[in-house]
């Protein structure tokens, strides 16, 4: 049988509040935010975690842990009766009090999601204009929902795989 190679694009729009959410946490100076837990944010979550953008990611109530115990914050079981109160709290990391992840910007929504194959992100990832997007410049990130989960533009390169561009982030 064939299968879709499209992601189901239920978590977009999850995603796009998720990347104006962060870039305006981080322009406010917030060292704590949380974004809904979705399995798309978490994926992204962890993606920009991975790359250096975020400094924690921990599943939460609608209130935050406490910032001294995160290391060792043990989460509620996800239980049917809390799952829709669940948030993910995200440690936001500044260099010289300069946010590191100081602009997050959406490339795909749920009206239209835009794609790149393996030839396309080895060209972005190079710098260079495709899939009617602009080359990666020097720090700036891309992130790319494959078959494989969530990854960072390159990971994806490395791995050969191609998918939906879900956003851009960088300094």
């Amino acid at each position: 049988p064939h299968r879709n190679p499209q992601p189901v694009t239920m978590g977009i729009p999850s995603v796009v509040n998720m990347a104006s959410h962060l870039q305006n946490a981080s322009r406010a100076r917030l060292g704590l935010t949380s974004v809904q837990h979705t399995k798309y944010n978490l994926g992204l979550a962890l993606a920009l975690h991975r790359a250096g953008f975020i400094s924690f990611v921990t599943r939460g109530g609608p209130h935050p842990p406490d910032p001294a115990t995160i290391t060792t914050y043990e989460p509620e079981p996800l239980t049917t009766a809390n799952v829709a109160k669940q948030r993910l709290w995200l440690g936001l990391k500044y260099t010289n009090n300069e946010p590191v992840l100081a602009k997050m910007t959406a490339i795909s929504s749920s009206k239209r999601r835009v794609t790149a194959n393996l030839k396309a992100l080895e060209r972005l990832t190079r710098g260079f204009d495709a899939s009617h997007q602009r080359g990666l410049n020097l720090g700036e990130c891309m992130f790319v929902t494959t078959s494989r989960g969530v990854l960072e533009a390159r990971e994806a390169v490395e791995r050969k795989v191609g998918g939906m561009l879900l956003c851009r982030a960088g300094p």
